[in-house]
């Protein structure tokens, strides 16, 4: 599908990464872009105002809000599922548990429950394409954001069955992968980022070609390489990140 003339629609669109691929959208001509946000009014036009920019509220874990969001963008020809969180918890930490439901419900069932919102959505409107922001760590596992891996690990799972059941009615999963992220989530690590209009760019570009898979940075690139050629390496990278985290 082009981008050009399509109706988008975009989850966790306030800032960062969601704020990128609304400006992204809008740039390469989106007849209407609605914008998901828990609070309609923190999603902004762009500097000089757009009217094909929509505040729409939706929390993704509300399935209150997923219902109404669904009746009233019901021309939608492009979902992004970009909502994402991230608490940074080892799989053994104390509280542990309540980190990874919480990542659960927004990446995962959050995820799951858009795409089965908009899927009857897309089928009657052509088709069309859903883009899942995933991450690098969908093909492995950071010892200190372990939980935030597991969401990531299923969220993958999710995207994969949905691009197999979803075909005969043409419509297309795109799913996205990155590392480091120049956004408020990736605040407090110390590793080169990617700024966020590159990732939304690439997916972008991923859906006008219609790739299943977009490797939206070098280090998306690099740790796809590794996974599958010196997973031995990465297992020791692995262990030796738990061993030397700071204490």
């Amino acid at each position: 599908m082009q981008i050009k003339g399509s109706v988008a629609l975009v989850t966790g669109a306030n800032r960062g990464l969601g704020k990128a691929f609304t400006e992204a959208l809008l740039a390469r001509g989106a007849a209407k872009v609605y914008a998901g946000t828990r609070s309609a009014s923190s999603a902004m036009a762009p500097e000089g105002g757009d009217t094909r920019l929509v505040p729409v509220q939706l929390d993704v874990t509300s399935a209150a809000d997923i219902s109404t969001v669904a009746t009233r963008c019901s021309d939608v020809t492009l979902l992004i599922n970009n909502a994402g969180i991230l608490l940074a918890s080892p799989m053994t930490k104390t509280d542990s548990d309540a980190a990874m439901r919480r990542e659960m419900e927004v990446n995962v069932y959050g995820l799951l429950g858009m795409t089965k919102a908009f899927a009857p959505i897309l089928g009657k409107n052509g088709g069309g394409a859903i883009v899942n922001m995933l991450s690098v760590v969908s093909w492995f596992t950071v010892p200190l954001t372990a939980t935030y891996c597991a969401s990531k690990h299923a969220a993958l799972v999710v995207s994969d069955a949905t691009r197999i059941e979803l075909r005969r009615q043409k419509t297309q999963v795109v799913g996205v992968y990155a590392g480091y992220i120049d956004t408020d989530m990736a605040a407090a690590i110390d590793q080169p980022k990617t700024p966020p209009r590159q990732i939304a760019d690439r997916a972008l570009d991923g859906v006008e070609k219609r790739q299943d898979h977009v490797h939206a940075d070098a280090r998306a690139e690099e740790v796809w390489r590794t996974t599958r050629e010196n997973p031995e390496q990465l297992a020791k990278l692995q262990q030796l990140a738990w061993e030397t985290r700071p204490k």
